[in-house]
């Protein structure tokens, strides 16, 4: 008889409960898309993608599904999102046949100078506590969307949240994980215990969860509407308790506070329109690596391959360090977007790819003037929504205002300190911003809305989904299930540098002899856990007329529709 060792099945135990990695015999393993013809919704937790197709059976549209799906998770996900971080939407109309893009992101306090950081020794702002906190943009977000493009009134969009908020919900695998890791250092800051560890302990996968606090405050933005929370009880609630913590976010950086409807810019790749929003996100990184990637036969290479992601890894440092440099907020900086994202910079930046090493570092271009969550929606009208919303850090600052059932984001952890940097810290400045919504439109028509949680593997990963399909054949579901690349340490919008060539993270699924061949070229390819995202996409085939809907296995989510 063949004898087996255990120790394969206790590895496989251990990253099945982190619901990240793979471990396996195949390359990789994948599912089919899920196909509907009326309507898709998308999450990465499943009872938020029912009720987003639940509000789409009810005579919702797109919007309407992805703002009730998204207070849903700010519930049932507060590892990655909620109404104390911000939000960004990619929309297309099908009235309009155009695409609408949001910058639902806050500013920093207007009474917190750059000079304060400076007199307490700092050089660089704290990740956790109430320096950190930027005024949250969600609602005000939803009620923009709702009010341009909804078809709902927004307490009917709230009640599936406050139901479950008061009725309760099993923890799913994924979350049970990051509350019970989270809890461990957020468990010392003031109401953190009261809010997410309600019987002593952080909830666990399969328990029921409940949030009466995040319930009522739900409840009060269905009655009184937006400005409950920007200028009402909910607001002076936040600035008491900001200021009790040390922190400077005010009662008037609340009501100042506005949403910012704007352009999506945009490349075309291989005849696909791929558009991002402009900074102070890094949505633009991705153009970037495209455009660069466009001057290769990627597909020549092979999916896998040492040459492809050797060319890959080189053209995300290329970008990056125009992301170091530029991306911040552009009501304080003449930033070079046009440029940066035109096929001649990218010819240009391309050129400098060694075939055959890897680059310790890169200089910017020299270019003149002149946890996370991410969902999508479609309906049967042909309106597609991309929406992406986050806290940063998983579930934020840890600063919890008492009875609101919600923590405050930690954004502005992002702003460098050197004055002489586009993204220093300024009052009443939004920070650079890593979550970004994707869209993709063919022949100027609606093609998929896409997106992948994770910090700075964003971009790297909305461009891996388009050169998976794009380049190598893939459909929808694979695309997001295929063993990623992950490269890290590039140099960051905080100030630092990437002097030592960063390091190469590769998901399990990568030939040894592949990571030798990497290598051999001087890449420095490690081991580690990554966060290699959690892709949500909707893709709309017009010559069937219905859309296809995918929902990676690193999450707990869900593709539905009817």
């Amino acid at each position: 008889m063949r004898k087996y060792s255990l120790l394969p099945f206790l590895i496989l135990c251990c990253f099945s409960l982190l619901a990240q990695d793979r471990i396996s015999g195949a390359t990789h393993a994948t599912r089919s898309a899920v196909i509907a013809k009326n309507g898709m919704v998308a999450t990465s937790h499943p009872l938020a993608s029912q009720i987003g197709l639940d509000i789409l059976k009810s005579g919702g549209n797109a919007i309407d599904a992805a703002i009730a799906a998204n207070a849903a998770l700010g519930l049932m996900e507060p590892t990655g999102s909620g109404i104390g971080g911000d939000i960004f939407a990619i929309v297309w109309d099908a009235k309009t046949q155009k695409l609408y893009g949001l910058n639902g992101s806050g500013r920093s306090p207007m009474s917190l100078k750059l000079s304060y950081f400076k007199e307490q020794g700092m050089d660089k702002v704290p990740s956790h506590g109430p320096l950190p906190v930027s005024v949250p943009g969600a609602v005000d977000g939803w009620f923009e969307l709702n009010k341009k493009f909804g078809s709902k009134p927004m307490a009917e969009l709230l009640q599936p949240a406050i139901d479950y908020a008061e009725d309760g919900f099993p923890v799913t695998q994924l979350i049970g994980y990051y509350l019970g890791r989270s809890a461990r250092f957020l468990n010392k800051y003031p109401n953190f215990e009261a809010t997410y560890m309600p019987n002593g302990a952080a909830p666990k996968e399969g328990e029921i969860f409940k949030n009466k606090f995040l319930a009522s405050t739900y409840r009060k933005l269905a009655e009184d509407g937006r400005d409950a929370f920007y200028k009402g009880k909910i607001a002076k609630t936040i600035a008491a308790f900001m200021k009790s913590q040390g922190g400077f976010l005010s009662e008037e950086d609340l009501a100042n506070h506005k949403s910012e409807w704007v352009e999506p810019v945009g490349t075309n790749y291989r005849g696909y329109d791929l558009w991002e929003l402009p900074p102070n996100g890094q949505g633009i990184a991705a153009l970037q690596m495209l455009n660069i990637l466009e001057n290769h036969d990627l597909k020549s290479m092979g999916f896998g391959s040492a040459e492809y992601i050797h060319y890959f890894t080189e053209a995300k440092k290329l970008a990056y360090e125009d992301r170091a440099k530029f991306y911040s907020d552009m009501d304080f900086n003449d930033i070079p977007v046009e440029k940066l994202i035109s096929k001649a910079y990218g010819k240009e930046r391309s050129a400098l790819i060694n075939p055959n090493r890897a680059s310790r570092n890169y200089p910017a271009g020299e270019i003149e003037h002149g946890n996370t969550i991410y969902l999508c929606t479609a309906d049967a009208e042909g309106n597609m929504v991309s929406l992406i919303q986050s806290n940063f850090r998983g579930m934020g600052s840890g600063m919890v205002p008492p009875g609101l059932g919600f923590m405050l984001q930690d954004r502005g952890e992002l702003f460098s300190l050197d004055e002489n940097h586009m993204n220093v810290y300024e009052p009443g400045k939004r920070p650079f911003h890593t979550i970004i919504p994707a869209f993709v439109t063919k022949d100027g028509k609606p093609y998929m809305a896409y997106g992948v949680m994770g910090g700075a593997m964003q971009p790297q990963g909305h461009a891996q989904i388009l050169t998976n399909m794009i380049d190598f054949g893939m459909g929808l579901q694979e695309a997001g299930d295929a063993p990623r690349i992950q490269h890290k340490g590039s140099s960051q919008p905080t100030g630092e540098k990437m002097t030592d060539g960063g390091k190469l993270v590769l998901e399990s699924g990568i030939d040894y002899e592949v990571i030798r061949a990497l290598m051999r070229k001087g890449h420095n390819v490690g081991y580690d856990l990554g966060s290699y995202g959690g892709y949500q996409a909707i893709l709309f085939d017009a010559k069937n007329g219905v859309y296809y809907g995918a929902s990676e296995s690193r999450k707990d989510g869900q593709a539905v529709g009817y």
